[in-house]
């Protein structure tokens, strides 16, 4: 029969410190299984490795699934409106250095809108833009009949309600109906990639903050370095637009994929370039010649005998 000593309990120390003293001793790790799924983590080399540079990681979309949680207030409540103007000067000024400098292959929206697409930059950079162009189209007049003796300056303030129109309903009005054509091919065709209202407003409206500074400059009387701006601008805003809408439509019918961003594309040319041409490169007033005076004289013919 054991003694009453050899049944007592007894405490070891660290486990590293008992095998150092009887390495000979046998060790049991009592662990469960999901311990070590843990450890060995998500297989890696899964093949998605270019959907996620194209669309982003799965992190976006938890940040977006928390920020729909937030917007959870009533459509009239003056909280659900300022959900849309959350956003801080750091995350303005990204977006605005994402719509200079698009990085092909990335996606606009994945890397910079969807964890919080908002109104305000779309807001402040239309509004400047219409006062961008309004101003410097009555400067570049005012540059073009410099000097002219029989020109009268008159400041054209219907140029700021007109490029008001001009761009807010282009930004608002080609998103809508974009937003609406993306549903309609969604139910016939299931696309990967699917962008909300909000999102695409937000696209546009950073697209367009390239222009402001070739407005500006449009004031240089010279087409030729205006054409020169124009197409810059045209290709660095029609690039992020382009490669934004790309992986939305790339699923659907080939024909109908191209005929989209070619759309696109048509209607962000006809913007700048109508824009030109109205506020800049309107035809001179042709002034009428100014007729000299002269007296009236008698003219006495002599008649020949």
């Amino acid at each position: 029969m054991a003694a009453v000593d050899d049944l007592q309990f007894e405490e070891f120390g660290d486990v590293a410190t008992s095998l150092a003293a009887n390495p000979d001793a046998t060790t049991i790790n009592i662990e469960g299984p999901g311990e070590t799924l843990k450890r060995l983590g998500p297989p890696r080399g899964s093949g998605r490795e270019e959907d996620d540079e194209l669309l982003g990681n799965d992190d976006s979309d938890k940040t977006e699934l928390l920020a729909g949680q937030k917007k959870s207030s009533p459509f009239w409540t003056f909280e659900y409106y300022q959900t849309f103007f959350d956003v801080d000067t750091y995350q303005v000024f990204d977006r605005i250095k994402g719509s200079l400098l698009p990085i092909p292959g990335k996606n606009f929206v994945r890397l910079y809108i969807r964890s919080n697409p908002d109104l305000y930059g779309p807001f402040w950079i239309c509004a400047t833009l219409v006062f961008a162009i309004a101003i410097s189209g009555n400067l570049s007049n005012f540059l073009i009949h410099l000097g002219e003796k029989t020109y009268h300056y008159v400041p054209e303030f219907r140029k700021v309600s007109i490029a008001a129109t001009i761009i807010y309903a282009y930004a608002w009005l080609v998103p809508f109906a974009l937003w609406g054509f993306l549903l309609w091919r969604n139910s016939k065709v299931m696309n990967i990639v699917s962008y909300s209202f909000l999102e695409i407003v937000c696209v546009y409206g950073y697209s367009l903050f390239i222009y402001i500074p070739t407005a500006i400059l449009w004031i240089i009387p010279q087409k030729a370095v205006r054409w020169i701006l124009v197409m810059m601008a045209l290709g660095i805003s029609g690039s992020v637009l382009a490669m934004t809408f790309w992986p939305a439509v790339r699923e659907d019918n080939r024909r109908v994929a191209l005929a989209t961003i070619v759309t696109i594309v048509l209607l962000h040319t006809l913007l700048s370039v109508g824009c030109l041409a109205y506020f800049f490169d309107a035809p001179e007033v042709d002034h009428p010649p100014t007729t000299a005076v002269v007296p009236n004289q008698t003219i006495v013919a002599a008649k020949s005998s």
